[in-house]
């Protein structure tokens, strides 16, 4: 269990920013990943009196919160309606539901984690990403950089009416994914992500459907405790195919 010497609720994000310049703070959201070790903290930093915890309609793009707990993705109408039940799907195998009432979007996505279901999904769509810092950049940008002191505020979708569909492989209900597949179809654009190969989620675009296949089934595939590489590579194409059959139901 962490420990910590202070704790300040941040009344900006401006003040949550300078705050987490020191190596010794950290941001706390549901705090699900931090509980798990045994790091010593000077000051925890909470996010959650910055109105952050909104899922908010802005007419052609959804903004999200990183205070939005992954319960809340799960459950929010408007997204259920806009993105074909994206993110019912990408969550409901996270653990069980307590987890998911505690775990944020922020969490998530910070961390980058190769296996997140979250992030798999969030890149088959088009996704922005605020920082307090360096303002907003693409999501694919984002998860290809380095970790820093930033501090993540929002998430922005387009909606742009794309049928999108998600797939994943676990060894059991609530284990780590084996591999995790996401599938859109935008402007005659198949977009493909894998993630959980281990390593952080791949993006393969191309206006063919064989062709994409042939890039997907390229990509680097590894072994760990889960699956083999070869057993993931023979996931990518079963899953790839399931949610091209989803996206034909959707008019993908």
């Amino acid at each position: 269990m962490y420990t910590a010497r202070n704790y300040i609720k941040a009344e900006s994000l401006a003040q949550a920013y300078e705050l987490n310049q020191r190596r010794a703070n950290a941001i706390v959201g549901g705090g699900c990943w931090m509980r798990m070790g045994e790091r010593m903290y000077d000051t925890l930093i909470d996010l959650s009196a910055l109105e952050l915890d909104q899922i908010q309609d802005r007419g052609e793009q959804a903004a999200l919160g990183a205070m939005v707990t992954l319960r809340q993705l799960e459950t929010n109408f408007m997204l259920d309606k806009c993105f074909a039940g994206l993110f019912r799907k990408c969550t409901e195998h996270i653990v069980g539901v307590q987890f998911r009432n505690c775990a944020t979007l922020g969490g998530s996505v910070w961390s980058r984690f190769g296996f997140s279901d979250i992030v798999t999904a969030l890149l088959a769509l088009d996704c922005q990403v605020e920082l307090a810092g360096a303002g907003r950049m693409s999501l694919e940008d984002f998860v290809k950089m380095p970790r820093d002191r930033d501090v993540l505020a929002w998430v922005y979708i387009k909606k742009d009416g794309r049928p999108v569909a998600y797939e994943t492989a676990r060894n059991s209900e609530t284990d780590l994914p084996v591999l995790t597949c996401a599938l859109s179809r935008h402007e005659g654009t198949y977009r493909a992500v894998v993630g959980a190969r281990p390593g952080g989620p791949r993006v393969v675009e191309d206006r063919g459907w064989d062709r994409l296949v042939e890039k997907v089934l390229a990509l680097e595939y590894g072994d760990n405790m889960r699956g083999s590489a070869r057993y993931r590579r023979h996931l990518a194409g079963v899953l790839l195919k399931r949610c091209k059959a989803e996206l034909e139901v959707t008019g993908g």
